[in-house]
């Protein structure tokens, strides 16, 4: 489990396709100083396995259901990436919780900076358009990861949302220098999605009751 909370942004330094798969090297020192294999560590919001540390890097493999999942589909050498640690027991949670398990990518549609913090909007995909309907899990003030960072929510509507990022997100996350047009990842608010399911049962038993005659 993460929190969002961005610990350093990393790069890609190798590449290396497999068959529907592909294994990356990533540069991170921090996020490396104490990892071992078998070890998680979110890459722009993909939880991912160490299988090969090394002093300032780490080896990762990414099966093919994440690479047509995520904007890791795209990774190249010299891709800077945002790094997170799974998170320690009794730790504080600074952000939300996060599973590292991406839902789906969407697009920077537009970003409106101001003084003090910058207005980015961004495009969903709809179940229509084969995207995987992410939309229907986001709700104003609520939280959602953009390539692993922790966000709140500003404004939702049917075309995608928005949220709002202050300097140090900026500073020391990927998402300072996303253009419009970028892929992100996404990852929803896990709850949302288990409440989805819980009464889509309810209302099939009740459906199964009524046609019993129960």
């Amino acid at each position: 489990m993460f929190t969002g909370i961005v610990e350093e942004v990393g790069e890609i330094v190798d590449v290396t396709p497999q068959a529907d798969a592909a294994r990356l090297r990533i540069r991170g020192p921090l996020v490396v100083s104490d990892a071992r294999p078998g070890d998680s560590i979110a890459v722009n919001g993909v939880c991912l396995t160490v299988v090969d540390p090394a002093p300032d890097s780490f080896a990762v493999d990414v099966m093919g259901e994440t690479l047509r999942r995520s904007s890791l589909a795209d990774a190249a050498a010299g891709t800077p990436v945002n790094l997170e640690r799974a998170l320690a027991a009794g730790a504080r949670l600074g952000g939300h919780i996060v599973q590292g398990h991406v839902d789906g990518t969407a697009t920077v549609a537009g970003i409106e900076a101001s003084e003090h913090w910058t207005a980015v909007r961004f495009s969903t995909p709809r179940a229509a358009d084969g995207g995987v309907g992410i939309a229907r899990y986001i709700v104003e003030k609520g939280s959602i990861a953009v390539d692993g960072v922790s966000l709140t929510v500003t404004e939702v509507d049917d075309d995608g949302f928005a949220v709002g990022l202050i300097p140090t997100t900026l500073a020391e996350t990927t998402l300072g220098s996303r253009e419009v047009g970028a892929t992100v990842n996404l990852e929803v608010d896990v709850v949302a999605k288990y409440v989805e399911r819980l009464l889509g049962a309810g209302s099939l038993q009740r459906s199964e009751r009524t046609e019993s005659g129960a």
